[in-house]
Formats: C-alpha cells, structure tokens, sequence
C-alpha cells in the first residue's frame, strides 16, 4: 500500500533528522486548512502532453536561402525571422515600379495645378500678335479695295488681300481658343485619367512588396523551433517547410475516454494531472475540448486537457510527447478532504502533507507532523487526499520544502481558507 510505504519513509526520515532539530528555531510557515466537501469520485485515464498549436512552416515563393537564424530549441516571437531568400532580382523591379509611380505622381500634380503664370502671358502675347496682324492686313484689304474700284490695281492683288486677311483673322481666332484653354486649365477628365494610372502604379508597387515580403519567412505565433528543414544555400520551392513552430507556453494533455464515462466529463472541468517525468510535480489544468466524435473500435472519446506550462531557464517545464495520467471527476459524488496542490509534497514513494500540530499554550507555534496520503480529483486548486487527515487540520502550503518531521514550526498570518486558492 502506498500510505503504509509511505509511514516506512516518514519514520526514516524522522531518524535521520532527530539530530538536526535541536540546531534550528522554528521555522516560519504559512498554512491552510483541511476542507471537507462532496465531490465527484475520480477515475484516472492516461494521455499525452500535446502543444497548444503546431505549424509546419513554408515557403510562399520559389528562391535560394540566403539567412537561417534558427536552431532547434530556439524560442521566437510570432514575426521573428525564420529564413531569408535573395531578393536582388525582385528589389530591382520594386525600384522600378517605385520610380515610375514618382513620375506618375508628378504628371498628376503638373495637371491639379493648371496654366502656369508664364504660360498664360505666352498665350495673351500671341493672341496680341494675331489680332494686330488682323487689324493690319483688314486695313490693307480696305484700301487695296478702294484702288481697286479705281482700276489702279488688279483682280489678282485684291484676292491675295482678301486671303491674307481671312488668314489672319482664322489665325486670331484660334489664339483666343488657345487663351481660353490656357485660362481654363487641364480638363476634369485628363485629371481623372492620371489619378487613375496613379492608383495603378501603386498597386502594382503593393504588389511587389507584397511578393518581396514573401521572400522572407516568418514565425506566425509565440513557440519553439522543433524541427529544422532547409538551410542556408538550399534552393526551396513554393510550399517546401522552412521549420517546425510548437506553441509551448500552454499545453494540452489528450486522453481517451470511455463511453460510460463521457457523459459526466465537462468543459471548463477543474482536473489533476501527474507527468510521469515530473513526479516532484503537482498539476492543475481544465477540460477544454471534448470531441463528440468516438474511435468506432475502441468506444473512447478524445478529451483535451488545458494546462498553463510552467517556463524555465532551459525551457518549458512540460515538453511535447510527454506521458500523463489524468484524474477526471466522472463518478458518484462522495465526501472528501481537500488540500491546496501546494501544500503537496511529491517525489517520494507516497504524496505526503505537512500537518501543523499547534502548541495549546499557542496556537501560533506548533510541530510538524508528514502525513502519507493518496491524490484524488481536483476541485479549482484544491486536490483530494486520502489518508490520516481530517477537516479542520492545518496544512503547510508555503515553507514546506524546508522543514522536516518534528520541527518547530511558526504559522505566520492566519490560515488562508480554500476560497484564496487560485485555480
């Protein structure tokens, strides 16, 4: 039985720090009190530690890489670089498309301003000229008319009088149109047709930035580099995988289960998990996702467990493929005692609990006293315990990796109450 093994290693460990007692005061500790509610008995499935998010990165364009800043194990941030490929042929044509835009834009702002001031003068000049060479050969028509009712000049000479001042008076007609055209300025439709040629440049400068963006790929989410799939020098095609991004800083254990179980498993569920890797470790996490689909051979329906992942100077405490077992409350209800999971200590033969035997004289002081007992579900961020604990005991929840079976203890504070527990 565990609990009796556990007694074993309480009884052990009471020997080997019977010595050591006397060389320490008591030690300061904050506790909580054992709480007895009903519950929903628990059966225990087991699982895998899966990532919150997985993604297999690729390539949106064909190209050479040319920079691969990743390792595997490496943290990114979602928009980091993961692979850089040459750029120099698509750059060239962004500066093209660019310089072609400018000139677009400065026809369009020559047309928005209209005449120029010298422009207009040049066109008044003109329309001064044609109108004096009309005035001037109107009056020579006249006169070659009167001489030619004398009969002192020919048919011939009045014609090419006439044709010149019909030629002079079409040409300062069209001065004047000129004039009026200058003053008036660019038309709305000529305005209309740049701007939109404008509007089309910039587009297709978008749209090769848009390409040169894709020459650079990068991390879509917060994870870590699991898998490595080119490297500097590879030619990579469309759609070929640059790297492997797992999203860590939240887990999810999947398990399997039962169909006479499934019914009483519900989201948002509070749920003990223990990794098989971590035995020293207490984990609460909630039932996000139950998948209404079952394994037509084996009658199991998938669970997902969401659990927050504890981080690390080496990285996440909970990896990805890891084995677990979780505790899901699908029975009967039933009374129970429950602790808070820090008041846990584990990764000895049997999860044991430090009791605080208070000192009657006072409260406040009192002895330490290792109490095996067995995990059942969790309730928020309280666990079931079995064992020889009852409602109302006093359990160390802060100070209890330090202190050993008999020592002096000092509670500082009050007993926190099971409502403090954060899930």
């Amino acid at each position: 039985m565990p609990v009796m093994r556990g007694v074993m290693l309480i009884a052990i460990l009471f020997a080997a720090h019977s010595t050591a007692r006397a060389q320490f005061g008591p030690a300061p500790v904050a506790v909580q009190e054992v709480v007895q509610k009903k519950v929903a008995a628990g059966q225990t499935f087991v699982g895998t530690v899966m990532p919150l998010r997985k993604s297999v990165v690729g390539s949106a364009v064909d190209g050479r890489v040319v920079a691969y800043p990743i390792n595997e194990g490496d943290y990114v941030k979602k928009g980091d670089v993961l692979a850089q490929l040459l750029t120099g042929t698509i750059e060239i044509e962004l500066a093209g498309a660019k310089a072609e835009l400018a000139l677009r834009r400065e026809e369009l702002t020559e047309l928005k301003n209209g005449s120029r001031p010298e422009e207009i003068e040049q066109a008044r000049a003109r329309a001064a000229t044609t109108k004096a060479r009309m005035d001037y050969t109107k009056s020579k028509l006249t006169r070659i008319q009167s001489l030619f009712d004398k009969q002192t000049l020919s048919k011939e000479d009045l014609d090419e009088a006439a044709t010149a001042a019909a030629e002079a008076a079409f040409s300062h007609e069209e001065s004047q149109a000129a004039l009026k055209l200058v003053l008036q300025g660019p038309r709305k439709e000529k305005i209309a047709q740049m701007e939109a040629k404008v509007l089309v440049q910039e587009e297709a400068v978008r749209r090769i930035e848009d390409r040169l963006e894709k020459f650079t790929v990068r991390a879509y989410f917060d994870g870590y580099v699991t898998a490595e799939h080119t490297e500097v020098g590879h030619w990579v095609r469309e759609g070929e995988p640059i790297a492997e991004i797992e999203a860590l800083d939240q887990v999810e254990v999947r398990v399997l289960v039962l169909e006479n179980y499934i019914e009483n498993v519900r989201k948002g569920t509070p749920v003990r998990l223990e990794v098989g890797a971590l035995p020293d470790r207490a984990f609460v996490g909630e039932v996000s996702v139950i998948v209404p689909q079952a394994d037509v051979r084996s009658r199991t329906f998938p669970v997902h467990v969401r659990l927050d992942n504890p981080k690390e100077s080496s990285g996440p405490l909970l990896k990805a493929g890891m084995f677990a077992r979780v505790t899901l409350p699908v029975g009967k209800e039933e009374d129970a005692l429950l602790v808070s999971k820090d008041a846990l200590v584990l990764g000895q033969a049997s999860p044991m609990v430090y009791v605080v035997d208070p000192d009657p004289k006072d409260p406040k002081n009192g002895k330490v006293r290792p109490v095996p007992v067995e995990l059942g579900v969790a309730d928020g961020g309280l666990i079931q315990v079995r064992g020889p604990v009852k409602s109302g005991d006093k359990v160390i929840i802060r100070g209890n990796e330090r202190v050993f079976p008999g020592q002096a203890v000092v509670v500082l504070g009050k007993p926190s109450s099971p409502g403090d527990v954060k899930k």
